[in-house]
């Protein structure tokens, strides 16, 4: 898969079949429509995404911006498991920002980027002020030779898949419905960096992730996980949050893997198969904090 960065350099000529979304998560629905798209690639045209690099909302909203499911590089790993030919991986700016709707459809889609089928959802919205939507991309396009179609994507448990339906799974901890609709593991990966080393010293050395701050991390508190490092999967007891025992205010996501014995600062950790164990709470002393840590790790073997 081609990953281009910028339309402005794109000068193939090929016919595209193009689908344009956040694709945060790159949930069965969306694999579903790209799948589609995929299947109706003919000789001289092309399977293509187009996408962003951050949420359109880190730029026009940041301060109400959604975490993200996958970071830019996760959705561009996982996207390229779909088969596409090609990505436009964006950065959504004021210049995207303010394009008018129709000069979208015409000057970028089928004049720059001969765009032959456009597939996206039905609640899509496109253009300075979000002004286009299905119903005007539909009535420039087709007469242009352009096909287009609206996708409702793919149904779990009665309703539409979503990625803000995932976020909110996650958030409430529902972990298996939330890597149903997914599709894949909801992972939470990492480079493993230098913490204070209170874990050596209270007989728990974690390592200590270093996490995008765009990423949706679940709440704060315990949970087991299947910790994933170079190429082998260990069972893990993980702490999010502040560290309260301890008067943190930073928060930080920590994992202490059973039965590993190793350094691996500077190496990526990946964390999924989540489960919530308890809350995160307050010791008054940390000798406290060590027999609860204790009883979570055995209760995280027991299974």
């Amino acid at each position: 898969m081609q990953i281009i960065r910028s339309i402005d350099y794109y000068e193939r000529s090929d016919d595209l079949l193009l689908s344009i979304g956040v694709f945060d998560g790159v949930h069965d629905g969306h694999r579903a429509v790209l799948s589609s798209l995929v299947a109706r690639r003919r000789p001289g045209e092309l399977a293509a995404a187009l996408t962003f690099e951050h949420h359109p909302q880190a730029f026009l909203h940041p301060e109400g911006a959604p975490k993200q499911i996958t970071t830019a590089d996760e959705k561009v790993n996982l996207l390229a498991g779909c088969g596409l030919d090609l990505l436009f991986m964006l950065q959504f700016d004021d210049r995207i920002a303010q394009i008018e709707a129709e000069t979208f459809l015409v000057d970028i889609l089928v004049a720059r980027l001969h765009v032959k089928q456009l597939v996206v959802g039905d609640n899509w919205r496109f253009g300075k002020g979000r002004a286009g939507d299905v119903v005007l991309a539909k009535r420039v396009l087709e007469p242009l030779g352009c096909r287009f179609e609206c996708a409702v994507l793919a149904q779990g448990d009665g309703e539409a898949i979503s990625s803000s339906r995932i976020r909110s799974l996650i958030e409430a901890r529902r972990f298996d419905e939330a890597d149903r609709l997914l599709g894949s593991p909801y992972t939470v990966r990492g480079v493993v960096e230098a913490g204070d080393g209170r874990g050596h010293v209270l007989g728990f050395p974690t390592a200590n992730l270093r996490v995008s701050d765009e990423k949706l991390v679940p709440p704060d508190g315990i949970y087991s996980a299947v910790a994933h490092h170079d190429g082998v999967d260990r069972v893990a007891v993980v702490s999010i949050g502040t560290k309260p025992t301890f008067g943190g205010t930073q928060r930080a996501v920590e994992a202490y893997l059973l039965d590993f014995d190793g350094s691996i600062y500077g190496e990526q950790l990946a964390l999924r198969t989540w489960h919530h164990v308890r809350d995160q709470v307050r010791y008054d002393r940390p000798e406290a904090l060590v027999r609860q840590m204790k009883l979570d790790v055995e209760s995280v073997r027991k299974g």
